[in-house]
């Protein structure tokens, strides 16, 4: 005689005690976790501190009062970078002269303006647009400091403007 095999139910799975249980591992790990300390430190390798305004020696930035324009006396040149929609350098300006989109017109014209003894600057500031991309930038800053001041020194000071974009249709 053969015997039937009785027809089990489907078979259910208890979503909520699944769901709980997931939750409390989730909630174990979360609260157990414990980065290595290499996680949480980053070494930077960033130049001292200088002053990018003119204050007296000893004197604390800011202490002087009546010192209403603190960026008097600070000779700053402008490097203007125009950026293409896809990210590279349609034009390049140094002041108000402009410079074309080749780097090298720029390294040779920067060479030219910040090693002349009569050449008051002593930093550079860069404005570039928010579509050009890093490695033309990172172009730029390798340019901008390798180049030396009629004293001898390397230029340190390097400061970024993003410009506006700018109205379509221009």
């Amino acid at each position: 005689m053969r015997r039937r095999r009785r027809s089990q139910g489907d078979v259910e799975l208890n979503l909520a005690a699944m769901l709980d249980m997931a939750f409390q591992l989730l909630t174990f790990f979360i609260l157990t976790f414990k980065p290595s300390p290499i996680e949480g430190q980053v070494s930077l390798r960033l130049p001292p501190p200088k002053p990018v305004t003119m204050i007296k020696e000893g004197q604390q930035a800011g202490a002087d009062t009546s010192n209403t324009n603190p960026v008097v006396g600070v000779n700053t040149l402008t490097v203007t970078v125009i950026a293409t929609p896809s990210g590279g350098i349609d034009s390049m300006a140094i002041g108000e002269g402009s410079v074309g989109m080749s780097l090298t017109a720029l390294e040779n014209r920067l060479k030219a303006v910040l090693s002349d003894p009569g050449s008051p600057f002593d930093q550079v500031i860069i404005q570039v647009g928010s579509d050009l991309r890093y490695s033309e930038l990172m172009s730029i800053i390798d340019i901008c400091t390798r180049q030396t001041l009629p004293s001898g020194e390397k230029l340190s000071k390097l400061s970024f403007v993003e410009l506006p974009n700018a109205p379509a249709g221009q």
